[in-house]
């Protein structure tokens, strides 16, 4: 039957499938009806599970046991080890974890738990918002400036708080960001969290780039602002494992409460993550200097090609920074509207869709993460390349020159050459 379903959650009417995945699985159906599609849609890490991870998921195979809801009691000790040696959260223990099929399951179930309205920077990952509206929050979108990275300022959120001081708020911070690959220094760090706990703010700090900071720099909201941060990650982006689905969140003590319900809300939904996957997720929290390798060089490639590919976009006119972490660009084409305009392109959708059409590219508008429908903003992720070879080809004195970026990166050299073609065309 078409046409409107009185029947449907009003929360959910009119609610579509996620834009990344989306695009991903768009782009993968003209890629079978024959064309030539470059992926820049979904963010998916390009680069293969780490051997010692993929090998301790065949040994674990045949784990078929229902485990703790919160997770196996093994892997969150590895996770609390984890987060003690990178992000300096000593003292802290296993009983602090909850694991879950994914961090973006756990946001949900954290956004379901705490009566409180949603804050995020603008622009921002898709599915926060959405989120909360299937749950019935309120969103407040606060702005940033491209100027700025379009980093979140203390100013902005202590605003913001100011206008409604004794309302429960979640702030989620995400970085390095999706969409902009920008991160956030010490000192934006500390004057957040002073914010945050002058208001007394939960905040998730989505930190599931960390690993891949390009010069291996992260630096945890946690240090800052220890009793009111959730610290969220997992293994599906330094790890190259999104499609196991397996994400942690890290509570401060203060925060037991919380974290019980959560731990009963997961009990009724999806019970208990996979155990052969969460078994062989105890390997990637371990130290390994086989995994630390991999790391080194998947910071090497990302580093070397986001700067490239950032630097031939602004020598055709967009604003673009160079991004400081993370495979994601958010160019800025609002300087060659008039150009744009000439080709009846005004809205960052009708930019994306006509890219497709015309050069076989798939992007994201920025509308999409939360920006105004007629400003020219594109997030593109960086990915679409065979990260295996490109991880045997970075050796310690490999030249990450243009040279390299073509031999061994090559469908993303082309992708953005094309876009450069495309938006130099009169």
């Amino acid at each position: 039957m078409d046409g409107p379903h009185p029947e449907l959650n009003p929360r959910v009417r009119g609610l579509t499938p996620s834009a990344t995945v989306a695009i991903n699985e768009h782009s993968d159906a003209l890629r079978a009806s024959g064309r030539d599609i470059i992926k820049f849609g979904l963010g998916q890490s390009p680069f293969p599970v780490p051997e010692p991870v993929a090998d301790a998921l065949r040994r674990h195979a045949h784990e078929k046991d229902y485990l703790p809801v919160s997770g196996l009691p093994a892997l969150r000790e590895a996770v609390a080890r984890f987060h003690d040696r990178r992000d300096g959260l000593s003292g802290r223990s296993e009983a602090e974890v909850l694991v879950g099929p994914g961090s973006k399951e756990l946001i949900f179930l954290l956004q379901m738990a705490y009566a409180g309205e949603l804050v995020i920077p603008n622009p921002a990952w898709v599915s926060y918002a959405p989120q909360a509206r299937i749950v019935g929050r309120t969103v407040h979108r606060l702005d940033t400036d491209r100027a700025d990275g379009w980093r979140l300022t203390p100013d902005a959120l202590d605003a913001h708080c100011c206008a409604a001081p004794d309302r429960p708020r979640i702030l989620i911070l995400n970085y390095p960001s999706n969409p902009t690959g920008m991160t956030l220094d010490g000192d934006r760090l500390a004057a957040l969290a002073a914010v945050a706990r002058a208001h007394r703010m939960v905040v998730v700090s989505d930190e599931i780039y960390g690993g891949v900071h390009h010069g291996g720099g992260h630096t945890s909201l946690s240090r800052y602002y220890p009793e009111g941060t959730i610290l969220s990650g997992g293994i599906s982006k330094w790890c190259g494992a999104g499609g196991w689905r397996l994400g942690t969140f890290f509570f401060p003590p203060e925060m037991r409460w919380l974290q019980d319900a959560m731990t009963a809300v997961a009990s009724e939904t999806y019970t208990s993550v996979s155990a052969p996957i969460q078994h062989a997720a105890v390997t990637a929290f371990q130290e390994d200097p086989r995994i630390e390798d991999y790391l080194a060089r998947s910071r090497r490639v990302l580093a070397a090609l986001g700067t490239w590919c950032a630097a031939r976009l602004r020598d055709v006119g967009a604003h673009c920074e160079t991004p400081e972490g993370a495979f994601y660009l958010f160019p800025d084409f609002s300087d060659l509207a008039h150009r744009l305009n000439a080709r009846g392109i005004t809205s960052g959708q009708a930019l994306c869709t006509q890219l497709l059409d015309d050069t076989g590219v798939a992007t994201l508008p920025g509308v999409d993460f939360g920006r105004p429908e007629d400003e020219l903003t594109v997030r593109l992720a960086y990915v679409d390349f065979d990260g295996a070879t490109a991880l045997e080809a970075a050796r310690a004195d490999a030249q990450m020159d243009e040279a390299w970026l073509r031999a061994w990166c090559p469908r993303v050299v082309d992708g953005i050459e094309r876009m450069c073609g495309w938006l130099s065309a009169e």
